[in-house]
């Protein structure tokens, strides 16, 4: 079972990639210092949790650069030893070297990396020259033992070579999670490559169907978790579970979130790792409250669900 206790630090906001539905990376970001880790260990110390896994996002984490992580990665794991700290990274793999690579290594870092397809489908919506870069740099993550999956995000546009798409990760033997394009948050207009949710429905279906006929071929991650949820009647990821209180995101500041999500949008600061919030101080905050009352709202409305 995964760690219930989630921390995800965001080095930076800044990323080399350009792709045509991302909302959530800021061209000019700062990136974090190696001091706000050292106020994350402190800021945790007193936290109740006996376990805790640490996400490096963005924006592009990589950016950091290897020396960041060749002192991040100690500190956490030596400062919070009595929380067994695991980590993990979402990276695009573009700045992968092979001094990063043994880094990462050396704290059994898995990275998950994204790819959408084969190349002219990926390139398509994620800028030329991306699957070739990211497949540069998942070929050195191999190479030293780092383990990586792949997300593939399905647009309104990629969702119609769904096929191609199925085939492409079965045939490279790619666990595939798959991530529905979702509107911005940072503005009330959809994207045009926004996924319908009755396509997601669909896509989902289809998946569910391919993965039965190629059982033991390719894992779906989505349909995996899904599984285990109607078994075990809980969410077992924080899309399908109440993740209040037990799951934050650092920002390069030290600004502390709810949600990687949020990061950069000032009315979801909770508090900075500076002034060590606790974890009343959080749910306490104006965004943690925002956050409360729309946990009611979803009670209430999907409380009668057949489904949950």
């Amino acid at each position: 079972m995964k760690n219930p206790f989630h921390v995800m630090l965001i080095p930076t906001l800044g990323c080399p990639a350009r792709c045509s539905y991302c909302w959530s990376s800021e061209p000019g970001s700062p990136v974090m210092d190696i001091e706000t880790i050292g106020e994350v260990v402190e800021w945790l110390r007193d936290f109740p949790q006996d376990r805790v896994t640490f996400t490096f996002h963005g924006g592009e984490p990589l950016l950091a650069g290897a020396d960041f992580y060749r002192r991040a990665l100690p500190l956490l794991a030596e400062g919070l030893a009595r929380m067994n700290p695991d980590f993990a990274m979402q990276t695009n793999l573009w700045l992968m070297t092979p001094e990063l690579a043994e880094v990462l290594a050396a704290y059994h870092v898995p990275l998950g990396s994204s790819i959408d397809g084969p190349l002219e489908i990926n390139d398509r919506q994620r800028g030329k020259g991306y699957f070739d870069r990211t497949m540069r740099g998942y070929r050195i993550a191999r190479e030293h033992g780092v383990r990586v999956s792949f997300i593939c995000t399905f647009t309104s546009e990629s969702v119609k070579h769904r096929e191609e798409i199925f085939r492409f990760f079965l045939d490279h033997g790619y666990t595939l999670k798959l991530h529905p394009a979702l509107p911005s948050l940072r503005n009330a207009n959809p994207e045009p490559w926004t996924l319908s949710p009755e396509d997601y429905g669909d896509l989902l279906v289809y998946l569910l169907d391919e993965s039965l006929t190629n059982l033991g071929g390719i894992e779906v991650m989505n349909i995996s978790d899904l599984v285990k949820c109607v078994f075990t009647r809980r969410g077992t990821v924080c899309t399908f579970a109440d993740c209040m209180g037990t799951t934050f995101a650092v920002g390069p500041d030290g600004s502390v979130y709810p949600c990687y999500r949020f990061v950069g949008m000032p009315e979801w600061v909770m508090g900075r790792v500076s002034d060590r919030p606790s974890p009343d101080d959080l749910a306490a905050s104006d965004a943690g409250q925002r956050m409360y009352r729309f946990r009611e709202l979803v009670d209430q409305s999907c409380g009668e669900c057949r489904h949950i």
